[in-house]
Formats: C-alpha cells, sequence, structure tokens
C-alpha cells in the first residue's frame, strides 16, 4: 500500500491556493499524515510541522491533561484526539490540524479492536470528529498498511472539510 497521489495533489491544490495553514498531530498513525504532507509539493508553504504523541504517560504530560481524564479510555478517545488536535494548533500556530488517536493492531485496551478516533480543526475549532474502525479477518494484519489505510481515510475526510469551508466562505 502507498499513499494516494491523486488525494496528496488535491489537497496541495487546495493549500497552493489560499492563504492557510495545517499541522498535524499523530498517535496511531505515527508520522504517515505527517509523512503525506511533507511529500506535498511546495508543502513548506502550508505544512508547519508536526507531533507524535506515543504513550499516554506523554500524551497526559504535554496536554496538561488530568489523569481522571483518561482513566478508562487510555488516552484513546474523541476528547483526547480533539485536545490533541488543539494542543498542534496552539503550537504550530496553524489555520487546520489534523489529530488522531489510536489502535492499529488488536490489544487488551482496545477489546481487541482495531480503531481510531481523530479531530479536524479549523480556526481552533473542531469542525469534524469521528471513530475509523477497520474490519478485519486476517492475523496477520500489517499495521503499516493500518496506518496508511487511516492516513488516506482521514485525508480524505480533510479534503471534504476543506471543500464544505471554501462552499461556506463563497456565500
Amino acid at each position: 500500500m502507498e499513499l494516494n497521489k491523486v488525494l496528496l495533489e488535491e489537497i496541495n491544490k487546495h493549500f497552493m491556493s489560499c492563504d492557510q495553514t495545517i499541522s498535524i498531530a499523530e498517535s496511531v498513525t505515527s508520522g504517515a499524515i505527517q509523512l503525506a504532507f511533507s511529500e506535498m509539493t511546495n508543502s513548506k508553504l502550508f505544512y508547519k510541522g508536526g507531533i507524535t504523541l506515543h504513550t499516554p504517560d506523554k500524551i497526559v504530560k504535554l496536554l496538561k491533561l488530568d489523569i481522571s481524564e483518561i482513566k478508562n479510555s487510555n488516552c484513546v478517545s474523541c476528547f483526547i484526539s480533539d485536545k490533541m488536535g488543539l494542543y498542534a494548533f496552539k503550537m504550530f500556530e496553524s489555520d487546520w490540524c489534523i489529530a488522531t488517536s489510536r489502535y492499529c493492531i488488536p490489544q487488551r485496551h482496545s477489546v481487541f479492536e482495531i480503531y481510531t478516533y481523530y479531530s479536524i480543526l479549523y480556526k481552533g475549532m473542531v469542525v469534524f470528529s469521528d471513530k475509523l474502525e477497520l474490519c478485519y479477518n486476517d492475523n496477520k494484519l500489517d499495521s503499516l498498511d493500518v496506518k496508511l489505510y487511516y492516513t488516506e481515510q482521514i485525508l480524505q475526510k480533510l479534503l471534504e472539510q476543506i471543500q464544505l469551508k471554501q462552499i461556506a466562505n463563497s456565500k
């Protein structure tokens, strides 16, 4: 599996035609979304950077969360992805932000399911937040393929949100 070049070009065209920027906060995708943006032509003009948070203790520390806020979620929830997005939005001072929280392999905490929560922010407000589930029936599931699948689905949703914003702003 590889990055969807057509999708990346569409997103690139949007950012090249406007004065907007984007940042990324990742957990489950482990830098795959950041990689996708770094592959876009002239990404230095709109991609401000990203942060990858992989362990609950670092998520709690960097996001300044109270332990009670993550007690039952192991740092995997819409709340966490929203907080991660807001953190990256502020840190990188971007217009748009994507954030993901995790599971790309079956684990006890995920009840052996594979899913991610992700959030898309615009101007510091969550404009879309969802749970993306992966149905599988193969014990030999490759975690890199899962990360790339999540990346493509989330970037597709970002493009949809960008297009909705453009329509709303043109009225």
